[in-house]
């Protein structure tokens, strides 16, 4: 255990929690946008006769514009607060799904769905964040990890819903309905939140080495420590966002969707288990590197995805194992909207930490690329998920490697150079 001297939080715990419950359900909110996407690739490739390239460039969409302009909504809320901009997202996100199920075009699809989904979700997951490392300076790992839970698992309340909203009520009034009830509890919860107040400086204990200097975001930017962390962003969120875009699709080529397991459902039980698998990872991957460190953490859990997905590949024929081992696919992906909002407020400071993390998550963007159209793209010129699945699984497991071997000591190396 040491001593690291850091703005600290003043609040009762019971504030605390409360502003952690809220942001949780904020986070629940706008989780389907990107979490029950697979369920509406086909339905929208049958409405407007398109390929599926073509409608994977939604969810690139999505998630570009949900982390491009990241850096400009944590500057705002960090000058203007986090309940105003917040209960803006949540509107926005609600509302682009009640948009969407008035289209006629792709054109529509794109702006509705992915440009302005991109945005609302994008305010809210930014801000949500950077308040949890703020209120929760000694523990970031668990608490960013409990608010990204909720964006990771949020959608298994949706998921079956969904499914059969689909099946029994069409595109249109699925989209619709969804969206409102989306809107309305994200627009609540949001009324409740407030930044922390805080001190000029206290001593914390923590068992990690913490930065006690803040580096704006042009400080941090010209850092090659925090490019590392951006690749390795990058290339997590490429092998994560690649399965999360195309399981439908990759599902119904490996004989999934037409099959039961344990009387359900193939593709929506394993979509559930993901979900559930793909929260739970957050909170306890982040309470794990609290204490074991975190590039320790990311070496286990890295490696975890990658050899889960080599697995899950060999294994494509048998519906249960196809099911169970995608949960372990999310539960190595998943940890990494923890781990890496908690490394990089260690490294830089709390001061910035909501604008700092807006540059890091750019890199969820550029990986919705590669992991989305160009992975699609891939699948069609090959005809086979081979390749893509190799290119995923090389990523999972280099980026593991890079953590303990690089990021590691760079990192040690760098806050010793602070320190001193």
């Amino acid at each position: 255990m040491t001593n690291t001297t850091l703005t600290q939080v003043v609040a009762t715990s019971q504030k605390k929690w409360t502003q952690l419950a809220l942001g949780l359900l904020c986070m629940i909110s706008i989780s389907s946008p990107q979490y029950v996407w697979a369920l509406f690739t086909r339905p929208f490739m049958a409405k407007l006769n398109v390929p599926l390239a073509e409608i994977q460039l939604t969810f690139s969409l999505l998630i570009i514009l949900q982390t491009f302009f990241s850096p400009f909504q944590g500057r705002l809320i960090d000058k203007f607060g986090p309940r105003r901009l917040i209960a803006m997202g949540t509107v926005l996100s609600g509302v682009s799904w009640m948009l969407t199920s008035t289209i006629s075009s792709l054109s529509e699809l794109y702006l509705y769905y992915g440009v302005l989904g991109g945005l609302g979700t994008g305010i809210v997951y930014i801000g949500v964040v950077g308040l949890m490392v703020r209120w929760f300076p000694e523990k970031r790992g668990f608490a960013t990890g409990m608010v990204a839970a909720g964006y990771g698992m949020g959608a298994i309340l949706t998921t079956f819903p969904v499914t059969q909203s689909l099946a029994a009520k069409g595109l249109e009034n699925t989209l619709w309905q969804f969206g409102l009830v989306m809107a309305v509890i994200g627009f609540i919860a949001s009324q409740g939140l407030r930044a922390p107040q805080t001190l000029n400086t206290q001593e914390i204990n923590s068992n990690l080495a913490m930065s006690d200097k803040s580096f704006s975001p042009g400080e941090m930017l010209r850092k090659p420590l925090f490019w590392l962390m951006f690749v390795m962003m990058t290339m997590m969120s490429t092998s994560g966002l690649m399965v999360t875009s195309q399981m439908a699709i990759f599902a119904e080529d490996f004989g999934i969707t037409a099959v039961t397991v344990m009387g359900m459902a193939a593709l929506p039980l394993a979509m559930t288990i993901d979900r559930f698998m793909n929260g739970l990872t957050r909170p306890v991957c982040g309470y794990i590197s609290d204490r074991i460190g975190r590039e320790n953490m990311m070496f286990i859990a890295f490696g975890l995805e990658g050899c889960a997905m080599a697995l899950w590949l060999l294994c494509k024929d048998d519906p249960l194992l196809f099911v169970l081992l995608s949960g372990v696919v999310f539960f190595g992906w998943g940890e990494i909207f923890s781990l890496f909002p908690a490394t990089l407020t260690d490294t830089f400071g709390t001061q910035h930490a909501t604008a700092n993390y807006g540059w890091l998550y750019i890199s969820q963007g550029i990986g919705s690329i590669f992991g989305g159209p160009l992975a699609a793209l891939m699948y069609q010129q090959t005809g086979s998920w081979n390749l893509v699945f190799g290119c995923a699984i090389t990523l999972d497991i280099l980026c593991a490697l890079l953590a303990f071997f690089v990021l590691k000591p760079w990192r040690q190396r760098f806050l010793q150079r602070v320190h001193a």
